[in-house]
């Protein structure tokens, strides 16, 4: 009951900064807050398919899945982060 309790405030968590930074992002127009939200969505993405993987499919392995979502989110944000530091 736990774990899944904190699978699920994980991804709302995530989903919530990536609401708050784009909400910035609307704001400011600051570059960098876009590619943050967009990174908070990819690593909501992957809490919200962690819950799946974990709880609502035990018998598959989604793991490899997850761990392309994870790539993705830490991709986004390093050329986010190269492209407005130029």
């Amino acid at each position: 009951m736990i774990p899944q309790a904190v699978y699920v405030l994980c991804a709302l968590t995530s989903f919530a900064c990536a609401w708050l930074l784009l909400q910035g992002y609307r704001r400011s127009r600051s570059g960098l807050l876009l590619w943050s939200s967009a990174a908070f969505v990819a690593f909501a993405a992957n809490n919200a398919l962690l819950f799946v993987d974990l709880v609502m499919v035990p018998d598959t392995d989604l793991s490899l899945l997850r761990a392309a979502l994870s790539v993705l989110a830490v991709l986004i944000l390093v050329v986010g982060l190269v492209w407005e530091g130029e």
